[in-house]
């Protein structure tokens, strides 16, 4: 019998290659009752270098015979995963042989493609969601999104909140996941359209009345102490019932926030009558300049029912802001039919929470600390201010 070291110039692709390789490839397919660990890891680095001289036909044929082993060599499994679509996509859809780690490792390696098919698995786990939530890729993000197998972690949810700023449909997809968070669905408020605004209205703000009963013994202590404690006055203001700013109320030019609403209606708004209607609101200059700046006209909506403004005063601040009230036909601007509508069907316990908590975080993208989007004036620097939901809420609104 000849040393087939005799043979250096034997044909590269011959019969005995291709027999040996399908050999190999069903014994690496050989249920785990059938062949011993060691003897399939050695076959599977015998056959993972071949592959690398193979064709694409003879890869697809490995990939189609493996679609469903479990117990092939992880090293075999993850190059196929990692070749060209058409090969890696009979592994990647739904073979178990990959742990998260193997999957994160080909979202970084591989194709927008390849991360499609990684979205559109059965189960997809935390770490694996959020790797795939890092990058703008619409259709990946969607499809996650639709995928009732995946666990969104709140980092990966918040990253696609930010991308929903700018890809279109994200914002209808995220409304309907159960790990959107009121945080994350305040920010979106932002920039989503108006039948997913209406949704994050009813559905995401909190009525807070359990809230209010449990603290309250704790605002006349607060009082007695003359609400010397920032914290704890900034904690009660998103807490209590009331709304308006008494105490800017005594030192307004106007007797009231309705006669300040008029003089609006009447002059129009000027920044300084602007921010005068925010402080008798009880909110902050940049909450008010938000609303009052929205396209939308849905803030202005929340703004009223949260601070008690009859109906009449929100067609004032509309006019005020010397936007349509009418078509041409005399009959009630669609827009703002919309936002009467909306503010018909808001709570006022929920319009006064969500006012509360876009006045928050708003205003924890101005910092007086240089270089970052920390909290407000009043916040500590506790060093862990990227954990505050204020702080990430305003990150996702202007997005910094």
């Amino acid at each position: 019998m000849a040393d087939i070291s005799e043979f250096p110039e034997a044909p590269k692709i011959g019969r005995a290659r291709r027999l040996l390789l399908r050999r190999l490839i069903d014994f690496v397919a050989l249920p785990a009752t059938a062949v011993a660990p060691q003897d399939r890891s050695m076959a599977g680095d015998i056959l993972l270098d071949m592959l690398f001289d193979a064709t694409d036909e003879e890869r697809v044929f490995c990939a189609k015979r493996l679609k469903i082993t479990k117990e092939a060599p992880r090293r075999l499994m993850r190059y196929l995963a990692q070749c060209d679509l058409a090969i890696a996509r009979f592994v990647l859809e739904d073979n178990e042989v990959y742990d998260s780690a193997d999957l994160c490792e080909f979202i970084e390696n591989t194709t927008m493609d390849h991360r499609l098919m990684i979205a559109k698995r059965k189960r997809l786990e935390p770490t694996v969601a959020e790797k795939l939530s890092e990058r703008e890729e619409p259709s990946v993000l969607k499809a996650l999104l639709q995928n009732q197998g995946a666990i969104i972690p709140e980092v990966g949810m918040d990253q696609i909140v930010q991308h929903s700023r700018k890809i279109e449909g994200l914002s209808n997809l995220l409304i309907k996941r159960l790990e959107l968070i009121p945080s994350q669905a305040m920010a979106m408020f932002w920039w989503s359209d108006g039948p997913t605004r209406r949704f994050i209205l009813q559905r995401q703000a909190a009525d807070r009345l359990e809230l209010v009963d449990l603290c309250s013994d704790v605002f006349p202590i607060a009082a007695a102490e003359k609400w010397a404690d920032p914290v704890a006055r900034k904690t009660l203001q998103l807490i209590e019932r009331r709304q308006r700013n008494r105490q800017a109320i005594e030192k307004s030019p106007y007797d009231s926030l309705e006669h300040a609403v008029e003089v609006a209606a009447e002059k129009g708004l000027d920044p300084e009558l602007a921010q005068e209607i925010g402080f008798l609101a009880g909110v902050k200059p940049v909450t008010i300049a938000k609303i009052l700046s929205d396209p939308g006209g849905e803030g202005l909506a929340v703004l009223c029912k949260a601070t008690g403004l009859k109906r009449p005063y929100l067609t004032l601040l509309w006019q005020a802001l010397r936007r349509p009230l009418e078509i041409d036909d005399g009959e009630m601007h669609p827009q703002f039919a919309y936002v009467k509508e909306t503010y018909e069907l808001l709570a006022v316990a929920k319009a006064q929470t969500t006012l509360r908590y876009w006045n928050w975080s708003l205003s924890a993208s101005y910092s007086p600390r240089a270089g970052t989007a920390g909290e407000d004036e009043e916040d500590l620097d506790n060093g862990i201010v990227t954990l505050s939901a204020s702080q990430r809420t305003a990150s996702l609104v202007f997005g910094r």
